[in-house]
């Protein structure tokens, strides 16, 4: 049996940081949108024990650091899964774009994963596995629009009918955003009014979108990359 699974990329409308918890993690506060631009991964089962990851990526790894892989053992390990797999990346998605792409991922295979081996995981199941791999992965496992809390595992759908279309633009140079987070500084970092952005959104306000959109990583990202202001002048 093969199953295909699209992952869509997503876009932070808005991301505000609340502050640092005693475990390390930060509690965030955002608005996610799915755009349409896709990877696809393709999963099939193979003799052996053995996870492979291929892609048509060369620049990233194939092994237990991608978080298919992760995704795929936490699985295996579980539900004392005997079978190997073979999980293929068909990659459209840039890398450290802040695009969501090894989330997704990860997402669509822990989605495809369920259907290949008949494990009929219940939504909290998934989003349990997925928040194991990236805070990003329970958001990724249903996309669409939504608010997201907590260290990331919180996801609430919000019904909007509003569509857009938005220009993404990706220098060569990327900022993987795990790198971002040890360096923010919870008492200077510039604020995001997540509810008045929310209340657009279910508005249907196309204008009140655009003026409560934000992101508190911008701070450190353009310290470190100046050319991103330049981009947004621009």
């Amino acid at each position: 049996m093969v199953i295909i699974e699209k992952a869509p990329a997503k876009i932070n409308l808005g991301l505000d940081i609340i502050g640092k918890r005693q475990d390390g993690y930060h509690d965030l506060s955002m608005v996610m949108v799915s755009v349409d631009l896709n990877d696809y991964v393709t999963v099939s089962e193979i003799s052996g024990s053995d996870i492979i990851v291929e892609s048509n990526n060369h620049k990233m790894p194939l092994n237990d650091k991608n978080d298919v892989f992760k995704a795929a053992q936490l699985i295996k390990e579980r539900y004392d899964i005997k079978s190997g797999v073979k999980i293929e990346l068909e990659k459209s998605i840039p890398i450290c774009a802040g695009l969501g792409g090894g989330s997704t991922d990860a997402a669509a295979t822990i989605r495809a994963l369920n259907q290949l081996w008949k494990l009929n995981l219940s939504k909290e199941e998934m989003i349990e596995i997925g928040f194991q791999v990236g805070s990003d992965v329970p958001y990724c496992l249903g996309a669409g629009c939504a608010c997201i809390s907590g260290k990331g595992e919180i996801v609430e759908c919000l019904d909007t009918s509003l569509s857009a279309w938005v220009v993404l633009v990706k220098p060569e140079f990327g900022v993987s955003t795990r790198t971002v987070f040890p360096e923010i500084d919870c008492e200077t970092i510039s604020r995001v009014d997540i509810a008045a952005l929310k209340e657009a959104v279910l508005a249907n306000d196309y204008d009140q979108i655009i003026s409560h959109m934000g992101n508190s990583l911008e701070d450190i990202t353009i310290k470190r990359k100046p050319f991103i202001q330049k981009l947004r002048i621009e």
